[in-house]
C-alpha cells in the first residue's frame, strides 16, 4: 500500500509537471525538451519501484564496483555459493542510451539470477541506493537530451569483466564464462548493442523495442550508424518488439528484412516500446531472453524450442507473434 501511495503521489506530481509544461511554464531543467506523460510517470515508477532478487537459482543484487564506478553490474549475491558455476556475460544499452545504470533493474536482476553478470553503463539513479542524478544536457540542435552513454560504454564493460576473471584480486576471478558473452540494449541502447555486435567476443545479440533508421533520418546520423551496420553482425540475433504501438516497429521489421546472413528472429508480443521491463522479475519478455540466452550460449535445446520447430513455444502462444530465418 505504500509503495502504491508512492507511485500516485510522484506519478501526480509528474501530471502537474506537464499540466505547466502545457501552458508554457517549463521546469527548469526541462527548458526545451518535453517528456511524453508516459516516460514521465514510468520515470516516476522506476524512482520508488523496489529491487528483486530474481527467480532463478542465485539471489541477485545489483552494485556498483570500485574497479568500474562508470557501470551498475548486477550479479548473483553469493558469488561462493556458485561452486563450479561459471556466470555468462549480458552488456546491456540502456533505454534512451541513458546514464541510469538502473533504469531496467527489474531485467537485469531477473537475468543475473539466472547466472549471469549483466553490466549497465552508468550508475544507480532510480530505486533502492539511488544517488541524485545529474539534470539532462539538452542538444539544441535535436532539443534532446544529449546520450548519456555510448557504444563504447558497452565494450569498456566487456573489457573490464573479463580482466576481472584474470585477476586473482577480483571477487570475478575464475568466475566467468569468457565464451558465453551476449550484447543487448533497449531502445536507443539496442543501437548501442547493434554497433558493438561485431566484436569477435560477442556470441548472440537480443534487441529490444529497436531498429536502426533509416540512413537518410537525422537520428541515423545522430548514433553514428547505417543499415550497414546489419551486415557486420557474425551471430544469431532476436528482436523482441512490442507490435505495432511500439515506436521502433517499422525500424525493426526494415532491420529483419535486410538481415539474411545469420539466423534471426523477430518476435512481437503487444505492449507497445515499453515492452515489460516495467514488471516484476521483468516479465515475460525476460523470460523469452533467459531461454535465448541459454540456447545460444549454452546450447540447452529445452530453452531452444522456445523458438525453434513448427510447434515451437511462442508458435503455440496467441499472445507472440513470430517470424524466424536460418534456424
Amino acid at each position: 500500500m505504500r509503495l502504491s501511495l508512492l507511485v500516485s503521489s510522484i506519478i501526480l506530481i509528474a501530471s502537474t509537471l506537464l499540466s505547466a509544461i502545457a501552458q508554457g511554464q517549463q521546469p527548469p531543467e526541462r527548458q526545451r525538451f518535453q517528456l511524453s506523460p508516459e516516460q514521465l510517470a514510468r520515470e516516476a515508477y522506476m524512482q520508488v519501484l523496489p529491487d528483486t532478487e530474481g527467480t532463478g537459482a542465485y539471489p541477485a543484487e545489483k552494485k556498483i564496483m570500485a574497479s568500474l564506478d562508470t557501470h551498475t553490474v548486477y550479479l548473483p549475491k553469493d558469488l561462493a555459493g556458485l561452486q563450479d558455476k561459471k556466470l555468462g556475460i549480458l552488456l546491456f544499452g540502456n533505454g534512451g542510451c541513458s546514464g541510469n545504470g538502473a533504469s531496467s533493474r527489474n531485467h537485469l536482476l531477473e537475468i543475473a539470477s539466472h547466472g549471469f553478470l549483466a553490466i549497465a553503463p552508468g550508475r544507480i539513479y532510480s530505486g533502492p541506493g539511488s544517488e541524485p542524478r545529474p539534470a539532462p544536457v539538452i542538444d539544441p540542435v535535436m532539443n534532446l537530451p544529449k546520450q548519456e552513454t555510448t557504444y563504447q560504454d558497452l565494450l569498456t564493460a566487456l573489457d573490464w569483466a573479463l580482466a576481472q576473471n584474470q585477476d586473482p584480486e577480483s571477487e570475478l576471478y575464475a568466475k566467468l564464462d569468457s565464451e558465453a558473452v551476449a550484447v543487448s540494449g533497449w531502445s536507443c541502447g539496442g543501437v548501442q548493442a547493434i554497433k558493438v555486435a561485431p566484436d569477435s567476443r560477442i556470441k548472440t545479440v537480443v534487441l529490444h523495442n529497436t531498429g536502426t533508421f533509416p540512413d537518410s533520418h537525422p537520428f541515423a546520423k545522430r548514433m553514428d550508424i547505417s543499415k550497414q551496420a546489419l551486415a557486420s553482425i557474425h551471430t544469431p540475433v532476436i528482436y523482441l518488439i512490442g507490435g505495432p504501438e511500439d515506436i521502433a516497429y517499422e525500424n525493426a521489421l526494415d532491420d529483419f528484412s535486410k538481415i539474411d546472413h545469420v539466423p534471426a528472429v523477430m518476435a512481437n508480443l503487444q505492449v507497445g516500446h515499453l515492452g515489460t521491463f516495467n514488471e516484476a522479475n521483468g516479465g515475460r519478455v525476460a523470460q523469452v531472453t533467459l531461454d535465448w540466452l541459454q540456447w545460444q550460449l549454452y546450447g540447452d535445446e529445452a530453452a531452444g524450442r522456445t523458438f525453434t520447430g513448427r510447434s515451437c513455444r511462442m508458435c503455440l502462444d496467441p499472445t507472440w507473434t513470430i517470424q524466424r530465418k536460418g534456424l
